[in-house]
């Protein structure tokens, strides 16, 4: 797994063996992502059942409570000890956080955050979380608390969300910066942005940043979040994503909200007539990838050929990633890799692990982005490719990414993989 950038991991970017032609530059074009997200803080805390029933919160289900619930429910909580862990949250924050690790190098955030930072509050733990790569200077700043989300454990394990908005999505359209958008190699976003209240400003803001990714080429890459918000209008996400989008992430049971196939493989293939490229994340089947080549290009796996709904589907797996409209003649290419080393022994948390995935296939989405650039006369560009690794390599990148995710208990990498690691074989990376 070798493409170009900031990484200083053996496994991404052998140093002591660069491609001859980079070191011939002295200022290397560099790269980055941008995303717009609902900014917010997930609070976790053990409860009793008579807690819940105080907030008349319903065990198991999730519920939005007012900003003054939910600071009552805070001091409650903090003042009987009850919470056990806080993190920085958000689906697009924890991804383009995940992306600056990877990378060692520059992601730019959209959001909001609270004007008045006091120590010890959700807004200063939300930056105290967050990799310092990550370009924050563009947050619109809004009065009262960035959005927070409560998971409450009974003793039974039975989890129940509380979810309060605060400001989170008072982000408006003018604090969406034009050349940040169009400079960057992709924008991400949320499906959440797309269901905000009329008197709120984020659903104008993501679509002002789409309009502008559009009109420069940028691809558009949405994660679509929770099976319940796209059952809810399934035909009009799939005429959002065949207008808009170009990467699309999801799991099995959103991708079967959105297609009505409960197989990947099927799902995968009705989601390939409305956008370039698929991500589908499968719990403990692993992952798959889906998306497009040029028949004159297609490469042949040397991976066995694998069953399915679709016969050998894996058969060009080795091929690079193209947009649709730059193929002469297209051909749909999947791939499927196994959760890596089976999952971890003790999966800590499922929160996350789907951003991890989505992160990595940025990080090589950039790489492409950023090898064209400094090296434009290399053979691996005079075909247009979305990405700089084939469908096979991304499953591997994502799948290892995902699964330190899983083997931690924060939804966002605190380090990158490491440079050696005695349970990684160098045949993982060379099959």
């Amino acid at each position: 797994m070798k493409f170009p950038g900031q990484r200083k991991s053996k496994h991404y970017f052998p140093v002591k063996t660069r491609d001859p032609q980079l070191t011939q530059l002295t200022q290397p074009f560099t790269t980055y992502i941008s995303g717009i997200d609902q900014t917010m803080v997930d609070i976790e805390a053990k409860v009793e059942d008579e807690l819940l029933a105080r907030y008349n919160l319903p065990k198991g289900n999730s519920t939005l409570i007012n900003d003054e619930q939910a600071h009552a429910l805070y001091i409650e909580l903090q003042c009987q000890g009850l919470i056990s862990d806080e993190f920085a949250g958000g689906t697009i924050g924890n991804t383009v956080h995940n992306y600056s690790i990877l990378a060692d190098d520059r992601s730019v955030l959209f959001g909001v955050m609270s004007k008045n930072i006091e120590v010890g509050s959700y807004s200063y733990r939300y930056l105290c979380h967050t990799s310092s790569k990550v370009d924050l200077n563009y947050l619109q700043p809004v009065d009262g608390p960035i959005g927070r989300c409560f998971t409450l454990i009974s003793q039974d394990g039975e989890r129940t969300f509380a979810i309060s908005k605060g400001a989170m999505d008072k982000l408006t359209p003018d604090y969406i910066n034009k050349d940040v958008i169009q400079g960057g190699s992709a924008l991400v976003l949320t499906a959440y942005l797309m269901r905000a209240s009329e008197e709120d400003g984020i659903t104008d803001a993501a679509m002002k940043a789409i309009e502008y990714a559009k009109a420069a080429e940028v691809p558009v890459v949405l994660t679509l979040g929770t099976r319940f918000l796209i059952a809810e209008a399934p035909v009009w996400w799939q005429n959002f994503i065949k207008e808009h989008v170009t990467i699309l992430a999801m799991n099995e049971d959103e991708a079967e909200a959105l297609t009505g196939h409960k197989d990947p493989l099927q799902a995968c293939e009705a989601t390939l007539e409305w956008c370039d490229m698929i991500l589908l994340t499968a719990g403990s089947t692993g992952l798959y990838t889906a998306g497009y080549t040029d028949d004159s290009d297609k490469r042949e796996t040397s991976h066995p050929l694998l069953p399915g709904s679709i016969p050998e589907f894996n058969r060009y797996e080795f091929s690079r990633p193209k947009l649709k409209q730059d193929c002469e003649q297209p051909l749909k290419v999947y791939a499927h890799i196994s959760p890596y080393m089976g999952g971890p022994e003790h999966i800590r948390n499922t929160n996350g692990a789907g951003d991890g995935a989505l992160s990595a296939l940025l990080h090589d989405l950039a790489a492409n982005t950023f090898h064209k650039a400094n090296v434009p006369n290399s053979s691996k560009h005079k075909r247009d490719g979305l990405c700089y690794s084939s469908f096979s390599q991304i499953c591997k990148y994502a799948n290892r990414v995902a699964y330190e995710v899983l083997a931690q208990h924060s939804p966002r990498l605190s380090r990158g993989l490491p440079e050696r690691e005695d349970s990684l074989e160098e045949s993982y990376w060379e099959r």
